[in-house]
């Protein structure tokens, strides 16, 4: 497999993005919008979103929102701006409910606590994956192109999801024997795992990482006592630099969780990965540094998950 290392000064000029902001509005007269209820957990019922564009679609991206499994929606504004985005360049969004397993924890949050939550939220995204699946015909979608995309506690939803699939756990068995995603787009995201360093089974799906090296929020590295881990991107790379696994990771140099946000932002590095790596099926590894003080920094960047639920209130 073909390796790159760079190193980048990374900087969006205000003219660019003033360009893709005018795209974004334009996209709001190119697409259309459906709402279905994919799932019931209890009383909860469970919507995703299909933002169709109106062409055939390239590829189906599945996205799962951050908040720490605390808070947060699919229809939060930004998230919707960067569906739009999305749908200007062709591609199928389909965004995603699922339960907040954090949100009524009223304490310090457990080890116990938080994989209990990222377990829901990817027997979540299974659901509906499956109802995707199930209902393919009806929402034009290819089945061998779903890519599932997420932000901080979304990113390590989808991370968690694909190294759950690999490993055929039986939280995976709702979706077909056979299925695997065609790629995972993480943005400051990482795995749990009660057997010590992350052990793939099957190849894991190309994935695309960001993530802020000075990142304690969702950790940049890893915390393993014993057994139990929580395995960040850099964690994660190296198992796939090891094992020969394809993926391009963006590390920012010192900054903190606030690149969890940096969806819209990166669209152009995030679209030249689908291209080689899914649609062209190149078997790369790119590690990029990229060293930009003046990305503005968020008063969470830096917090603790000791600390998340005393922010959150």
């Amino acid at each position: 497999m073909t390796k790159y290392i760079l190193n980048q000064n990374f900087k969006m000029k205000n003219g660019a993005l003033i360009f893709t902001l005018i795209l974004c509005c334009a996209s709001l007269s190119a697409q259309r919008v459906q709402t279905c209820k994919f799932a019931q957990r209890d009383t909860c019922d469970l919507y995703l979103d299909i933002y169709t564009p109106d062409m055939q679609p390239k590829a189906c991206i599945v996205y799962v929102f951050g908040g720490g499994f605390m808070s947060g929606s699919r229809l939060g504004k930004d998230n919707v701006k960067y569906f739009n985005m999305l749908v200007q360049e062709g591609f199928m969004v389909v965004a995603i409910d699922y339960r907040l397993g954090l949100k009524h924890i009223k304490r310090s949050i457990g080890i116990n606590a938080l994989e209990k939550a990222v377990t829901m939220a990817v027997e979540d995204l299974y659901s509906a994956v499956n109802f995707l699946i199930e209902n393919q015909k009806i929402y034009n979608i290819d089945t061998s192109k779903i890519i599932i995309c997420g932000s901080s506690a979304g990113a390590i939803t989808v991370l968690q999801a694909d190294y759950m699939l690999c490993r055929k756990m039986e939280i995976a068995k709702v979706l077909p024997d056979n299925f695997h995603f065609a790629g995972v787009l993480s943005f400051s995201g990482a795995v749990f795992s009660r057997e010590g360093k992350l052990n793939y089974k099957e190849k894991p799906a190309p994935t695309f990482f960001l993530h802020g090296t000075a990142d304690k929020l969702v950790i940049y590295n890893k915390i393993q006592v014993f057994n139990i881990g929580f395995f960040g991107s850099n964690a994660v790379v190296k198992r796939f630099e090891k094992f020969d696994y394809p993926y391009q990771i963006y590390r920012f140099v010192d900054h903190g969780h606030e690149i969890a946000t940096r969806m819209s932002v990166t669209l152009k590095e995030t679209l030249e990965f689908i291209d080689n790596y899914i649609f062209n099926n190149k078997k790369l590894q790119i590690d990029s540094s990229i060293d930009d003080p003046s990305i503005p920094t968020a008063d969470y960047s830096r917090i603790k998950p000791s600390q998340m639920k005393e922010y959150m209130n």
